[in-house]
């Protein structure tokens, strides 16, 4: 076979794969629009031609028959945009941080930290029946400025230095999300005994999705921050401009294409996520995912409204995929610096 054939060959190939990535999305579209008899009495495709379209599942959406649509769809646009914002925010200053300053934590620093942390809540929590939230920040106010006065000794023993600690945000992400939402789930439940509501509130989802999105912001700007260069803030301190406005007005907007892709990506992490908001909501902050696996009744499967709540989980994902495909396509993602 020739390389015109196997340029043949390949175009077959991305065309079949072509098929099934998008055949679901349209099976999806035009259910939407279907009416019911059209759906129980076998498959249809085309409309106007298998079947007449009607907006009439949309119009029982947004009304309300099958339930409340409006609340989930702006729960997930709220806590989305704005654990996005945050993890973007902290993320960059992380990783920032990570590229121009030299770290050096020794690991006997960091297990005193643990080991107070730990032994401390014990004795606070089980020893002296000190309710959970007031024990960890007693701890904490403790352990933490222990642990950075230890890391000034000159303690034996390894010593982590910035990519160790780059890896350590990414190994965040490496155990089974159970693990946290569980334990989120407990903290939340300790801290709305004590009169501090964080289970089914915006705060208590915000927090658990920037701390979801954090490390995926920390992987991907370190290296956008790496391709800015340093003789351009050597220059900026050199007139006496201090670190943060050089980090504001300076390194934020020549590696504005890295935070538009960052806020991109972890958007749609946050935005399909379903484990911590089915353990962390009950009601009022319920997000799309969660109304996705609700759309059942007693009726059964009334696919023409399942279909109408996953169109408007997907069309805004599908948004940003293109966006961000566009800008790989047009270079925009290579950055601005030259």
């Amino acid at each position: 076979m020739d390389s015109k054939g196997y340029r043949q060959l390949g175009l077959a190939l991305a065309l079949i794969w072509l098929f099934f990535c998008v055949f679901p999305l349209w099976w999806v579209l035009v259910t939407a629009f279907k009416p019911p008899l059209a759906v129980s009495q076998g498959a249809t495709y085309l409309p106007f031609i298998d079947f007449q379209p009607t907006l009439q599942a949309f119009r029982d959406a947004l009304s309300g028959v099958r339930g409340d649509f409006a609340g989930p769809i702006l729960s997930s646009v709220l806590v989305s945009i704005t654990a996005t914002a945050l993890a973007v925010f902290l993320g960059a200053m992380a990783a920032y941080a990570l590229v121009r300053f030299q770290f050096r934590i020794r690991l006997l620093a960091g297990a005193l930290f643990a080991a107070t942390a730990i032994g401390g809540f014990v004795l606070l929590n089980h020893g002296l029946a000190i309710r959970v939230p007031y024990a960890l920040v007693l701890v904490l106010l403790v352990a933490l400025p222990l642990a950075v006065w230890a890391n000034g000794l000159n303690l034996p023993g390894p010593v982590l230095k910035n990519n160790d600690v780059t890896f350590w945000f990414v190994s965040q992400r490496m155990f089974p999300p159970i693990v946290s939402a569980f334990a989120l789930f407990l903290l939340y439940s300790e801290m709305n005994k004590v009169g501090v509501r964080m289970l089914d509130s915006f705060p208590g989802l915000v927090l658990a999705y920037t701390a979801f999105g954090l490390p995926f912001a920390v992987w991907l700007m370190r290296d956008f921050f790496e391709n800015v260069p340093i003789e351009v803030e050597e220059a900026a301190m050199v007139d006496d401009i201090g670190r943060m406005r050089i980090f504001f007005q300076i390194v934020l907007p020549m590696s504005l294409p890295g935070l538009v892709a960052t806020a991109m990506i972890i958007l749609a992490f946050i935005w399909n996520e379903f484990l911590f908001a089915l353990l962390l909501t009950s009601s009022k902050w319920q997000t799309l995912p969660i109304l996705m696996a609700g759309q059942n009744s007693s009726r059964g499967d009334e696919w023409w409204a399942i279909s109408v709540a996953a169109l408007i989980s997907i069309v805004p994902m599908i948004v940003v995929a293109v966006f961000l495909g566009r800008m790989m396509r047009s270079g925009f993602l290579a950055g601005s610096i030259k």
